[in-house]
């Protein structure tokens, strides 16, 4: 047997795309081949069992159901707390409305009235505003859609009082708030509490395990027992259910139980790019705004002479817009690398407009 590629692409690569391009550790390895495994969707998998127990523990929550995706279980959250024409409310960038491709109006039939924001969270009258009663001619408000981190704003974290605002909210007027906690272990990390503490007032949280928890596929939704049983039949509904899918809920573990603290070095290292990068021709970036493993970096003039380059260098990022870069730190990134990725963008810099 092969020893298995526990690098993220080759020696000569320093993937910043996002944290979705890790490699399985050595103890994921391990995990897969030694879960025992049974059929989820009959309801006797015990590794995935073990998975959503942890989950739902960490958490503070009932229960917890493991889905293939982030997407998916958003998607099933806003299923299970809404009705067709019902409304959720959204902040206006949100991977919800900017990256699943349109689900909440294909799948689910619920209207979306977005709320502006800053630095990726709605300022919580603005979301009071938004609510809508329902009545003989309008639809009626359901739910309250939140992201922490937020990605298109560069991994930013919310503000610790806008959770309980958003609560108090809620229960004045009857909805549901779910949380797409994709990447909250890193907003957890840098404000060094616990995940619970950070979520507290949610009522369904969905959290990736694919990104800087460095598994290799899925995502864990948590909430009430009530809630996690309609996520159920949503999931089996959207094609979801998976059979000995304990091979993946085994690097779930893991990711929980030993990846999270070493989120840490992944925000320290971003930090180290953002400053060096800031001091570059051309390019500039909001420190304010590094606050987790990200790093948007505004270019002059468009990003994509950068991204080529740098490519050319062995760099390979992301534009978010036509202006923009990202870089994405994760496991596979270490300090050699950011050393290596720094001198790709000043030599980028040298060869684009002629500086030092």
């Amino acid at each position: 047997m092969n020893e298995p590629n526990y690098r993220s692409m080759s020696d000569s690569i320093i993937d910043l795309r996002s944290d979705t391009v890790t490699r399985p550790t050595p103890e994921m390895y391990r995990a897969m081949v030694e879960a025992p495994l049974g059929d989820d969707v009959l309801g006797d998998e015990p590794t995935v069992a073990a998975l959503e127990a942890l989950s739902a523990e960490r958490f503070g929550m009932e229960a917890a159901v493991f889905v293939p995706s982030g997407t998916m279980g958003n998607q099933i959250a806003i299923a299970a707390h809404t009705q067709p024409g019902d409304v959720i409310i959204i902040e206006e960038e949100a991977h919800v409305l900017y990256y699943e491709v349109g689900a909440p109006a294909v799948l689910n039939g619920v209207m979306t009235r977005t709320v502006p924001s800053q630095a990726g969270f709605m300022d919580p009258h603005d979301v009071e505003r938004a609510v809508m009663k329902r009545s003989l001619h309008t639809p009626g408000t359901a739910v309250i859609c939140l992201e922490n981190t937020h990605n298109r704003a560069g991994g930013t974290i919310m503000p610790a009082d806008y959770m309980g605002a958003y609560r108090q909210i809620a229960d004045r007027h009857g909805l549901k708030v779910h949380l797409d906690g994709a990447r909250v272990f890193n907003a957890a990390v840098a404000q060094g509490k616990r995940v619970s503490d950070v979520t507290r007032g949610c009522d369904s949280i969905s959290f990736c395990l694919s990104k800087g928890l460095a598994s290799p596929v899925g995502s864990v939704l948590v909430g009430s027992s009530e809630f996690i049983d309609r996520a159920r039949i949503w999931r089996k509904r959207l094609g979801g259910g998976m059979r000995q899918a304990g091979i993946l809920a085994a690097c779930g573990i893991v990711s929980l139980n030993q990846m999270v603290d070493r989120l840490a070095d992944d925000h320290g290292r971003a930090r180290q790019i953002a400053e060096a990068v800031d001091q570059l021709p051309g390019l500039s970036v909001d420190r304010d705004t590094v606050q987790t493993n990200m790093v948007l970096i505004q270019t002059e003039g468009p990003s994509a002479p950068w991204l080529d380059a740098l490519r050319e260098h062995g760099v390979w990022a992301l534009p978010p817009s036509p202006d923009r870069i990202r870089l994405v730190l994760h496991k596979d990134i270490d300090d050699d690398a950011v050393h290596r990725a720094v001198n790709a963008f000043r030599a980028v810099a040298n060869q684009l407009l002629g500086v030092a």
